[in-house]
């Protein structure tokens, strides 16, 4: 190499090395060429200092309970994180709104509760997201992934959930694998439209054996294509306590309707009766008087 070369050929290696090292890399952080690594440090709160141009964010197996809207907004080029294993509770309502480019997100293994339109709305280019192992998670809203139309791979297994609306799922173009296992399913009627599209779609199903059906107790342990079959039968052939409700409700209107129409069409039946024999008696004196 000559001379003249060396110089620049000694500064590269010089800013790769500060690079590969981490300029203001957080405390106990390891810091690599746009990737923060600061798993398993007992972090109680979210790290600062984090390099702007961070694209790889991995803070899993700490104690993290709330992620600062804020500071995440200052990763605008954020395209992977990584949060598992945390204490995050339900607050994550507009907590990505400014990590839009973000496509893989890892919630699993904390402590969320409910999963709203609010939650993942502004996540227009999210690809992989994993909210497993939230045991306490009982609801996602119907449109909770409205927005997020580029979702490939959802996995929701081992939480709290008993029911999941079917358009919250089959609405997702792109969606190839969804991991429902080890939930506790409510296997009603109601839940009959969400495990015929299951049947139906293209998704895949991982430890789709472990499906199953927590409620009611004669249904429990059962997989989704036995207990379709078996719902088929009894909502499409039984009327539950409702549809009784309904159906004598819709009897008594009928009845009470019938009811008057019978008692309006006497009162003009004797009305027209009362008319006709005053014009009878009219005739009859003016013929008199004649």
């Amino acid at each position: 190499m000559s001379s003249s070369c060396r110089p620049w050929s000694l500064s590269l290696m010089f800013l790769l090395g500060m690079a590969s090292e981490g300029i203001n890399c957080p405390s106990r952080c390891s810091c690599q060429y746009l990737e923060v690594n600061c798993t398993g440090q007992q972090l109680q709160e979210f790290p600062v200092d984090i390099p702007l141009d961070t694209r790889q964010l991995i803070l899993a197996a700490n104690n993290v309970s709330y992620l600062p809207a804020v500071e995440l907004s200052f990763l605008a080029d954020l395209v992977y994180l990584d949060c598992r294993k945390n204490l995050l509770g339900d607050d994550l309502d507009f907590t990505f709104t400014g990590v839009a480019k973000l496509v893989y997100l890892d919630l699993s293994f904390n402590n969320l509760t409910q999963v709203t339109f609010s939650t993942f709305s502004h996540l227009l280019s999210l690809v992989v997201l994993k909210i497993s192992n939230n045991p306490n998670l009982v609801a996602i809203k119907k449109d909770a992934f409205a927005n997020n139309t580029w979702l490939r791979h959802l996995d929701v297994s081992r939480t709290g959930l008993t029911f999941l609306d079917t358009s919250t799922v089959r609405d997702l173009p792109n969606l190839r694998l969804l991991g429902l296992s080890d939930n506790l399913w409510h296997c009603n009627c109601s839940f009959l439209d969400f495990i015929t599209w299951m049947m139906e779609s293209n998704v895949h199903f991982p430890d789709a054996d472990n499906i199953t059906c927590y409620t009611p107790a004669d249904l429990r342990g059962l997989r989704m294509p036995t207990v379709e079959a078996q719902l088929h039968f009894s909502c499409l052939t039984q009327l539950n306590k409702q549809d009784y409700v309904f159906l004598c409700l819709i009897g008594f209107c009928i009845f009470f309707a019938g009811t008057m129409a019978a008692w309006l069409a006497g009162i003009c039946a004797v009305i027209y009766e009362v008319h006709a024999s005053k014009g009878e008696e009219e005739e009859e004196e003016e013929d008199e008087e004649d």
